[in-house]
């Protein structure tokens, strides 16, 4: 039986977990499936992460609603792509903020990246008829920018490329609290088919830098205390080198995609196998280090078409 493409297979509703991570400071998770964070401030929400659809984001809202009525004005995202962003128009806020480079990536590849999405996660975009479009930011920055919810400070910055070129953090210093986007993964697998193999590790050691007390990664369940943070981080790091390294062999050597693709079985399947969307992002993510290893520095972007080209290429 021919195994179904990306997620498509993947159909079971996944159990949402709500939990806090620091005061007034909740993790959105939900079995593997994209994290969502939310941030209290003094007199109104700050939301990052929007989900694939209004009513995916609804469900956020739900949970926000059962810890506090106070107003969602803010909307952060801390990359472009669609299974993140596109929920956007349900919580119906005036600032929606994005680095300039992920806004940049929702103007060369917005749209791509959504049919390819909606490809893959069938079950991500029931629903997907609300969407109104592509979501822009209403605000942007380059380095780094700084809202105030109130008195609680939230600082939002691009320490690095890794998942994407213009990855965000959020850092709440009163609580010293971090939601990562999909930088920091826990028990899912990272998504590298836009990333930058060669950058990702300088980026984890920018987030170590913060010696943070809990992390709402971009997947998986929410880290609790520095010994759950420090061995997430390290597991990432581990996960994309580990695809990584055999990759540039390969390609080092004149092999093939398809030898790339072996090589890199034989050295995640082992330790990797069980984590969330393993097999989801092993296809895409051994075709983007076989790109860079072999001197490809931007991601090429991902269509509806291409993937199943690819897919079809691994999977004999």
């Amino acid at each position: 039986m021919a195994k179904a493409f990306a997620s498509q297979g993947d159909m079971t509703e996944k159990k949402i977990t709500f939990d806090e991570v620091g005061e007034g400071l909740w993790a959105f998770t939900a079995e593997g499936d994209p994290n969502s964070g939310v941030i209290i401030g003094d007199d109104s929400v700050m939301i990052v992460e929007a989900q694939a659809t209004p009513r995916l984001a609804a469900k956020v809202i739900e949970k926000v609603r059962e810890v506090t009525d106070k107003p969602i004005t803010h909307l952060v995202l801390t990359h472009y792509h669609a299974v993140r962003v596109l929920g956007a128009s349900a919580y119906g806020v005036d600032q929606v903020i994005m680095s300039d480079a992920a806004r940049a990536m929702v103007v060369e590849r917005g749209q791509e990246d959504w049919d390819s999405e909606f490809q893959r996660f069938p079950r991500l975009f029931e629903g997907h008829e609300s969407i109104p479009g592509l979501t822009y930011p209403t605000a942007t920055f380059s380095d780094s920018m700084t809202v105030y919810l109130g008195k609680r400070r939230v600082d939002i910055k691009h320490v690095g490329r890794a998942h994407t070129a213009g990855d965000a953090v959020i850092h709440v210093p009163d609580q010293n609290v971090m939601f990562t986007g999909d930088i920091v993964e826990y028990h899912s697998a990272c998504y590298c088919g836009d990333g930058h193999f060669n950058d990702w590790g300088k980026t984890l050691d920018a987030i170590k830098a913060y010696d943070v007390d809990a992390i709402a990664p971009g997947r998986g369940d929410a880290l609790i205390g520095k010994e759950m943070v420090e061995a997430a981080i390290e597991n990432t790091r581990d996960f994309v080198e580990s695809t990584y390294r055999p990759a540039a062999r390969v390609a080092a050597a004149g092999g093939s995609l398809k030898d790339a693709w072996d090589a890199v079985r034989a050295s995640c399947d082992d330790k990797f196998k069980d984590y969330a969307i393993y097999e989801h992002c092993l296809p895409f993510n051994v075709a983007r280090a076989y790109d860079e290893a072999r001197g490809i520095e931007t991601p090429r972007i991902w269509t509806d078409k291409r993937d199943l080209e690819m897919w079809e290429q691994l999977q004999g």
